[in-house]
């Protein structure tokens, strides 16, 4: 019945599916983005599932595709700082999440910037720990983006920053962010698993 598409397959079934076939998180397919809202600890959860180490003490959610995943956070207006920092880890250990989807629907919220600044961060992560492989990969990734880059100003998942933080980081903000449009101060440097 799941094979004649009669029945639809459960969370549990295809995370039991991936687990029996050894196949990773982005065989999962992805369907029609909606933003939905998100319950408190719904990315925890998410990102533990998908073995981020920040979150390792947290019991995994439902088993996501990671590019999923990625999408509803950065269509999210405001993240937990934990959350926003380990969203450059997903291109990291997931190179071939569906780009083709993830750009998309990226493009189709306005999110395209914020998208370019976290694969950036992660190709940036990459180097420093000697993928260089992986690098070059995420390099693509950003020259892809590149070209739909807006103008508008955005932030990196924290709409509610006051109009005085705002300000700071139009001025503080790095090279990286201004180059993306972004208000943030979030580098490389402070990206917990990336090795000094």
């Amino acid at each position: 019945m799941v094979e004649r598409g009669v029945r639809s397959v459960s969370a549990e079934l295809s995370a039991r599916v991936l687990e029996v076939m050894d196949l990773p998180a982005t065989a999962l397919p992805v369907g029609e983005y909606l933003r939905p809202g998100r319950e408190h600890g719904f990315f925890q959860a998410a990102l533990a599932s998908l073995g981020y180490p920040g979150f390792a003490c947290l019991g995994a959610g439902a088993l996501r595709n990671p590019a999923e995943v990625l999408m509803a956070a950065l269509d999210t207006d405001d993240l937990d700082a934990r959350v926003t920092e380990a969203l450059a880890w997903l291109p990291m250990e997931f190179p071939t999440m569906p780009w083709d989807w993830l750009t998309a629907q990226a493009k189709l919220a306005d999110r395209q910037n914020r998208l370019g600044y976290v694969v950036e961060l992660g190709r940036q992560a990459a180097g420093r720990t000697g993928k260089l492989q992986l690098e070059a990969e995420l390099a693509a990734r950003v020259a892809k983006l590149e070209p739909s880059r807006l103008a508008k100003e955005d932030t990196l998942c924290r709409e509610s920053m006051t109009s005085a933080e705002r300000g700071w980081l139009r001025v503080h903000r790095g090279k990286l962010a201004d180059h993306w449009n972004l208000l943030t101060d979030l580098t490389v440097e402070q990206l917990s698993y990336v090795g000094a």
